[in-house]
């Protein structure tokens, strides 16, 4: 729930920037008065931010709250290049920023009674198994040299045909023919189907 914004002194209700800058230059300084008025002068401008920002409203306080503890510990750095407002709007920015990351890195509840039955259902499906694997490493053992090297390195590993290319000391061209007749073959190999190795 959103607290109401903190009751500014009757002589910060409307503050220019350079007054709040100014202020932020004399709290750096030690000026506990100039961290009050500061603090009441911008409280609802952060609010209303992260609010527009965050779209959680029950986490809109403590981002709030997270911006000004990050400003107060930091304004020792605070030099006056651009606005205080432009400064502590920029803290609250990463403050929700971060406030994302951790959740993203956060596991999530689930009101599942059968948990081993959900992770078993959301394991993806068609793709292929134990015995695909091994079928392919034989598949892929009866490529020459240097076609399974330039099929191992763009098709399986993902690399570029140009970081291919300069892995295996030859043009570009060289590793696209390569990767094309190893697929060529193993797709015959395939078709064939009885042309696959056994242990």
């Amino acid at each position: 729930m959103i607290t109401p914004t903190l009751p500014a002194p009757p002589d910060v209700t409307e503050s220019s920037d350079e007054s709040l800058t100014n202020w932020a230059l004399a709290a750096r300084h030690g000026d506990p008065a100039a961290v009050d008025h500061l603090v009441r002068a911008l409280h609802r401008d952060v609010l209303r931010y992260v609010s527009h920002l965050c779209g959680d409203p029950q986490a809109v306080d403590d981002l709030a709250q997270d911006t000004f503890l990050r400003a107060l510990g930091s304004l020792h750095r605070f030099e006056g290049r651009s606005s205080a407002r432009t400064w502590l709007l920029s803290i609250a920015r990463r403050a929700v920023i971060d406030s994302y990351r951790r959740a993203a890195a956060r596991p999530r509840l689930s009101d599942v009674q059968d948990w081993q039955l959900a992770v078993e259902l959301a394991q993806p499906r068609g793709l292929p198994g134990f015995d695909d694997g091994v079928a392919l490493l034989d598949l892929l053992a009866l490529l020459p040299d240097e076609r399974r090297e330039a099929f191992l390195l763009t098709q399986l590993l993902g690399l570029p045909y140009a970081e291919a290319a300069e892995l295996t000391n030859c043009p570009v061209g060289t590793v696209r023919s390569r990767v094309a007749r190893a697929r060529a073959t193993l797709v015959d190999l395939l078709a064939e189907g009885g042309a696959l190795p056994t242990l």
